[in-house]
């Protein structure tokens, strides 16, 4: 998508502080962290949100996953304990309409649910 700020990061228009990249995802830093360690997994592909997955993608979540699961073992918050999250549509918290994961981590997280 043109105007997509996350498809202008994969593309490179935009800068990141890139911790990941294969040739289905991207992981980089967020710039307004809520932890220590504050990580966005994005698919390359423009998907809004997780409406958006359908057969065809799939399999594209479990490798997000995987994904996390690396970063989390790289960054050292494994052993501890993190958080995977995403936010769908305007009143579930969703402000960038690309399918996004929050990795949050490296410090004690409070109970929200």
């Amino acid at each position: 998508m043109e105007d997509c700020i996350f498809c202008k990061i994969v593309r490179k228009e935009i800068p990141s502080q890139v911790v990941y990249e294969d040739d289905r995802v991207l992981a980089f830093k967020d710039i307004n962290p809520l932890a220590p360690v504050h990580i966005l997994i994005i698919p390359k592909e423009h998907l809004t949100n997780v409406l958006d997955i359908h057969e065809d993608n799939v399999d594209l979540i479990g490798h997000i996953h995987l994904v996390a699961n690396k970063i989390a073992r790289d960054t050292g918050i494994a052993e501890k304990g993190f958080r995977i999250v995403t936010n769908c549509n305007k009143e579930g918290g969703q402000i960038i309409f690309h399918l996004h994961y929050h990795l949050i981590g490296g410090e004690e997280l409070r109970n929200f649910a």
